[in-house]
């Protein structure tokens, strides 16, 4: 699929033998065949790298697409519980309220206890614990009251963390 940018082998101690051209990193690919395919280009990392992650497949770092259908899913099944609970157009700003509060101990709660939300555990996402133990009470409490402030989910840093995962100390992963 990638052509090789430049020649040369792999000498016994695993570094690549340059024959010709600058430095790489470890794939053999031009750094625009690389862009062009989608794949990162500053050095060839990825996301979750840093935390011992796998590039893609189980247990690697969520991408933002997957979360958002997460988040859409988890906002209409409150909004239909809220819904139902107040019934009709007559009380909309109650039924609106409603369903932030019901949103937000969804997320808290089964954070928490189970590291995924309804429309996570769906599209096949977990939030993780970068020391791999539960996430917990506090920690998701953390996470969730940021969440609901919407600007720190939008900050995200190379390894597709929001400031609210960064601040409890987690990572959305794929499972």
């Amino acid at each position: 699929m990638f052509r090789p940018c430049y020649g040369g082998d792999t000498d016994d101690g695993g570094e690549t033998a340059r024959t010709a051209g600058p430095p790489r990193g470890r794939y053999r690919v031009c750094v625009a065949e690389r862009q062009a395919a989608g794949k990162p280009v500053a050095g060839d990392e990825y996301p979750g790298q840093q935390f011992g992650m796998p590039q893609s497949g189980a247990g690697s770092a969520a991408g933002v697409a997957r979360r958002l259908g997460a988040l859409m899913i988890d906002w209409l099944l409150c909004a239909v519980i809220a819904l139902a609970v107040l019934g009709g157009d007559k009380h909309q700003a109650s039924v609106q309220y409603l369903a932030i509060a019901i949103f937000a101990v969804e997320i808290c709660l089964l954070t928490a206890l189970t590291g995924f939300t309804v429309g996570k555990r769906l599209l096949g996402l977990r939030v993780a614990r970068l020391d791999g133990r539960p996430v917990g009470l506090y920690r998701s409490l953390v996470r969730t009251v940021l969440f609901l402030l919407v600007v720190p989910p939008l900050v995200l840093d190379g390894d597709l963390r929001g400031l609210h995962d960064k601040a409890a100390g987690t990572i959305v992963i794929r499972i």
